[in-house]
């Protein structure tokens, strides 16, 4: 078969025309499909391989990615409902302590009104305690006026009962 091309290639009619030399071709030919043989055994075979994994980790990565993205977004929207519960709570603290604060000072402002009150009735019971005392000083003072005055009136001293009947008669017939 090789002599057939050869002849074939060596004549003036067909490839032998265009200028190609048949030997040469077939040589070439065999050259060629050779290093196609080692090439793809020692050299296509592991740039496959190594684009195959390069591929998967590619792929891996672009799945993690997608996976991170979607973590990402689910932490997101905890933290946003972290962030809310503790704005919850911190308006209720505050409210609380509010409350607490308005609580003391009702609680300051009863306690001073009652000290206020306590300090108003002693202050009264004090009056009303000095008002008798200075009636009773001047009753005494009046009981000698009256003594000292019916005395002079009468021009003789009284003694001390009769002296009293007449004080009391006096003072009874002011009220």
């Amino acid at each position: 078969m090789i002599s057939n091309l050869t002849t074939f290639a060596d004549s003036s009619s067909g490839i032998g025309a265009l200028g190609i030399d048949g030997k040469a071709l077939i040589i070439q030919l065999v050259t060629f499909l050779l290093a196609f043989l080692v090439l793809q055994h020692w050299a296509f075979k592991p740039i496959v391989k190594m684009m195959d994994q390069r591929r998967e980790t590619i792929e891996k990565g672009v799945k993690l990615g997608e996976q991170m993205q979607k973590e990402k977004v689910e932490l997101e929207q905890k933290v946003a409902a972290a962030l809310q519960n503790a704005r919850k709570e911190a308006d209720g603290i505050i409210a609380e302590a509010k409350d607490q604060g308005r609580q003391a000072i009702a609680d300051a402002e009863e306690k001073a009104k009652s000290k206020a009150e306590g300090v108003l009735s002693a202050a009264d019971e004090r009056i009303k305690l000095d008002a008798a005392r200075a009636r009773k000083a001047m009753e005494g003072e009046l009981t000698n006026l009256i003594s000292d005055a019916t005395e002079a009136i009468i021009g003789e001293k009284v003694d001390a009962k009769k002296d009293a009947a007449l004080i009391d008669q006096a003072l009874k017939g002011r009220a």
